[in-house]
């Protein structure tokens, strides 16, 4: 199934989604709600579901018919067979990320191992056809000793020589879950998976991902110089497509896709120059410079958030996206249209 199927009726079958309010998550529901079909999501308490109808309604889509909400938390059996009556696709996106590490890695290992388990065991006694499940680059292209193309074959070493953050032992332990479990457990369900990268794109609300708020500091002028950091990046639009393509087309059952731009990795520089050329108005906030190594380390001593991104500096990750556009016709848009359009809904919903 090509990317311009994706408009086609759908015969108004049933997707549940979970964590509507995360930010993959917002822009998957309104790329179904688009495609014709039912969405059920799930919200962790009673009290979202106005806020986020009210998200959608201003994104342009009809929330009455086709939009419904029901109270389910990862940690919890409750309400998770209620979700799943009746659907015929699940979108699992929702995962725990913290605001901070946990000291004990397994405050976040757990949960996210569990949670993901606990909605395979439901689709499956539901009798769902497949469940698309949302992993990350964070379990693909950590922990090596040595940087090869990295593609959907890889698998951080989360046990190796090199330290690997908690949030990627999470999502790694936590996808290897779900291939052993429908291998062994799974019964009729099918299981296909998103590695996305960074996710950047426009922002609906003030609920958004930790990548944008690079561009957001960047834009307000927090942000004084540049690590000498590099990463994939993807737009939410293109992963809410991509999402759609894996749960529709059979060629992606059993399958690992990576979402990420064609020309990257990009450099947080790079995104700098990008902003400061094409949105004059923020030039002289967005830095120009990029900070040497050496004073970064020395600064981290003393700031724990920044201990994490020690190993990633000065490292450039090469990462082949050809498998999600062979194999599932999934065409991303560039990385400068990308960035120009988060900056752009920053503004608009006067976030910078």
């Amino acid at each position: 199934m090509a990317a311009q199927d994706l408009d086609q009726a759908s015969g108004a079958q049933c997707v549940l989604v979970t964590g509507g309010s995360g930010f993959i998550a917002s822009h998957l529901i309104l790329r179904l709600l688009h495609a014709g079909y039912k969405v059920r999501t799930t919200i962790r308490t009673p009290s979202r579901e106005k806020e986020l109808r009210n998200t959608f309604q201003n994104a342009g889509v009809d929330t009455e018919s086709h939009l419904s909400f029901v109270v389910a938390d990862l940690t919890k059996d409750e309400g998770w067979a209620n979700a799943m009556e009746g659907c015929t696709f699940v979108q699992h996106v929702a995962s725990p990320f913290p605001a901070a590490t946990p000291r004990d890695e397994n405050e976040l290992i757990r949960p996210a191992r569990e949670g993901t388990l606990r909605v395979l065991k439901f689709a499956r006694d539901a009798e769902v056809k497949r469940v698309v499940l949302t992993s990350s680059f964070a379990a693909i292209g950590y922990g090596h000793e040595q940087m090869p193309v990295f593609t959907e074959d890889h698998w951080s070493v989360v046990d190796g020589k090199i330290s690997v953050p908690a949030y990627h032992k999470s999502k790694t332990l936590a996808e290897k879950a779900a291939w052993n479990f429908v291998q062994k457990e799974g019964g009729n369900l099918e299981l296909a998976v998103i590695n996305p990268t960074g996710v950047f794109g426009p922002v609906l609300s003030r609920d958004f991902s930790t990548s944008i708020q690079i561009i957001e500091s960047m834009m307000k002028g927090d942000l004084p110089a540049c690590p000498n950091i590099s990463f994939g990046a993807v737009d939410v639009r293109d992963l809410a497509d991509l999402h759609i393509l894996a749960m529709t087309n059979p060629a992606a059952i059993g399958q690992r896709f990576i979402g990420t731009c064609d020309n990257g990795p990009v450099s947080m520089i790079d995104i700098a120059n990008v902003l400061r050329e094409e949105k004059p108005d923020y030039a002289t906030l967005v830095p120009t410079k990029v900070l040497p190594n050496f004073l970064v380390r020395a600064v981290a001593l003393f700031r724990s958030d920044l201990r994490v991104i020690l190993p990633e500096l000065g490292v450039t990750k090469l990462i082949n996206n050809e498998k999600a556009k062979t194999v599932l016709g999934w065409k991303p848009r560039p990385i400068e249209e990308c960035v120009l359009d988060t900056a752009d809904s920053l503004v608009e919903h006067s976030i910078v």
